[in-house]
């Protein structure tokens, strides 16, 4: 594979994985990429000490995204990606975890393709592997789960779509981006079949300063995110893993301050 910093290979995109938020899980590669940028367009959880691996002439350009609300546009990024190789520049499209996993990175990838200009992939460490990592909690275990799913909490018509068969016995599900969602994912896992009592974790700020891994059950989940002021970024993980993990159990914690109340 030719090198990143081939003076031959100007004029195109690369999309990055910055990873789930420690700039130390960043890959070779990315930091690579980064010190070959010309151009940096990068998502708003980007932790600054990741950008300062690009050249300090390297123009850096934030899309950053909230919940409902985008400061630019999918379209208007991916023209402003198309307008600067188009100009010349090597663009590092920095993106949050793993470009193709709730990235958008597949669209940024066809609209460059389309434009005729090159494109190539760096794959990063994703929010759910980084974060379940720093909480000990296995996505996977011979003994508890064969199998692990993931989904987007905040989709239309949650309620419509079909998760059947993605949580309960044996298997693992996580949920990026639901929050905001939380007691209307706990709702619909409930009358999609799955125990409310089956342990749950939140993993906020997975791997950044202030991170903190709760569990709790099932049916305590939207109440648990409240109680505890929890905010994204973080990610919910559904399963009986999550006894596994160091996430510190704040039901168990409710009923000793109930019992001390009452006694």
């Amino acid at each position: 594979m030719a090198s990143l910093l081939d003076p031959s290979a100007r004029g195109r995109v690369i999309l990055v994985g910055a990873g789930p938020g420690d700039p130390d899980l960043l890959t070779l590669r990315a930091v690579e990429a980064l010190r070959s940028a010309d151009v940096v367009v990068h998502d708003g959880l980007i932790d600054p000490r990741v950008l300062d691996y690009a050249p300090p002439s390297a123009q850096r350009i934030s899309v950053a995204k909230q919940r409902s609300r985008h400061t630019v546009p999918q379209d208007g990024i991916n023209a402003l990606i198309v307008a600067h190789v188009r100009a010349g520049s090597v663009v590092v499209r920095l993106k949050g975890g793993d470009p193709f996993v709730f990235g958008r990175g597949g669209e940024e990838v066809e609209a460059v393709r389309a434009a005729g200009l090159r494109v190539d992939v760096v794959p990063g460490v994703s929010a759910a592997l980084g974060c379940a990592a720093e909480a000990m909690l296995p996505l996977t275990h011979r003994d508890w789960s064969s199998a692990v799913s993931f989904v987007a909490g905040q989709c239309k018509g949650l309620s419509d779509q079909n998760w059947a068969g993605l949580a309960g016995a044996g298997r693992t599900l996580v949920i990026y981006m639901g929050i905001a969602n939380a007691t209307a994912i706990a709702d619909k896992l409930m009358a999609d079949g799955v125990s409310p009592g089956m342990p749950v974790a939140v993993l906020e700020r997975g791997t950044l300063p202030g991170s903190r891994a709760l569990r709790t059950l099932l049916a305590d989940l939207g109440d648990m995110t409240v109680r505890e002021r929890i905010a994204s970024p973080a990610i919910i993980v559904v399963g009986q893993v999550v006894l596994l993990s160091d996430a510190q159990d704040r039901l168990h914690r409710i009923a000793l301050r109930a019992a001390e109340t009452f006694a």
